[in-house]
This record gives structure tokens, C-alpha cells and sequence, in this order.
């Protein structure tokens, strides 16, 4: 069975500076494909992703058939120190006014819905974590990217992310993944 493309990518360069980082990578990703970037600290994989969602620059074509696509950027990337003091209910709102869609989700990545009531920096770094990750589920995407999306969850907490996220896999077209080889 053939499936539609979601992503097609060809001749892809990206650099910082005169530091090349991807240099003439073409591929393409089907309907309910899973894309998996594995490499080392510093290889580019997250270049790559913010590349192919257009925020950073990069020469060649990128070419998504999608109408929605969620994005979790990895931990290091959201920074809390200097956020406004905001509840996690009221952030929800600028997604969605469904509370029991957000409760049913909070649900499924192990969290209970007192933390709607918690601001950002009142979290640790796994409850974040699996905030955003309610966060980026939230408008069912066609495509979901997530940049590291177990960093700073425990084991029996990634388990339950994953499980989670196969399942919205048989709902969504795409899901990319990044993980540092070990």
C-alpha cells in the first residue's frame, strides 16, 4: 500500500557561517511514517529539524503536504526563568477552552490536574517537560516533531511517553523523533 508524502526535502544545506553542518540531503517521509534522527551531541540533528520547520535558514527545498504540525523543541531550548507568572490552565487556553480534553491529557502523560493550577517555574523538569508535551498534542497535528522528548523524565515516565505517543502515531501522519546516540 502506497502512502501519501508528508515531507519531501531535497538538496538541503545548512550552515553556520562558513561551518557547514548538512550539506545535500534529500529524502522524502510517507503517511504514517516515523522519522527517527539519531547522532551524536552536536551532529546537527537539531539543526536539521528547525531547518525543516523553517526556523533557521537553510538552501534547497522543503516541501510539507500538512496543514498542522506540533513541534516540542528540546529542554535546553525553553527557557523558564523569565517567563510572566502564568498558570498552566491559562496557558492551555491560548490552544484550546476544552478542560477535559486537557485534563483526559494530562492524564495520559502521568500527571493529575492540580498542575493546571501550578506556573511554569513551580515544575520540575520532568513535569515540564511532559507539559509541553500535553501542549504540543493538543490541536491534534498532522505531524508531530519532538526534539528529545523524554530529557529530563525518569524511566518509568518515558515508558509512559512513548506509550503515549504511539498511540497518537496511529492517529497522525508523521512523528519525528531526536535522540543522542548513546
Amino acid at each position: 500500500m502506497t502512502h501519501n508524502k508528508v515531507l519531501e526535502v531535497s538538496n538541503l544545506r545548512m550552515a553556520y557561517g562558513e561551518q557547514s553542518i548538512i550539506e545535500d540531503l534529500s529524502f522524502s517521509v510517507a503517511e504514517r511514517d516515523i522519522l527517527i534522527v539519531l547522532g551524536p551531541n552536536g551532529a546537527g540533528k537539531t539543526t536539521l529539524l528547525r531547518g525543516l520547520l523553517n526556523l533557521l535558514p537553510y538552501q534547497g527545498n522543503v516541501i510539507w503536504h500538512a496543514q498542522k504540525i506540533g513541534y516540542l523543541p528540546p529542554q535546553e531550548s525553553l527557557q523558564r526563568k523569565d517567563l510572566p507568572p502564568l498558570q498552566w490552565a491559562e496557558f492551555f487556553q491560548f490552544k484550546t477552552r476544552d478542560t477535559a480534553a486537557i485534563k483526559a491529557m494530562l492524564s495520559d502523560v502521568g500527571l493529575d490536574d492540580s498542575f493546571l493550577s501550578w506556573q511554569f517555574n513551580e515544575l520540575s523538569t520532568g513535569q515540564f517537560q511532559r507539559m509541553m508535551i500535553v501542549w504540543s498534542l493538543l490541536d491534534n497535528p498532522d505531524v508531530l516533531i519532538l526534539d528529545e522528548p523524554t530529557s529530563g523524565i525518569d524511566i518509568g515516565g518515558e515508558e509512559t511517553i512513548y506509550s503515549l505517543l504511539h498511540q497518537f502515531w496511529r492517529l497522525l501522519w508523521l512523528w519525528a523523533c531526536v535522540s543522542s546516540a548513546a
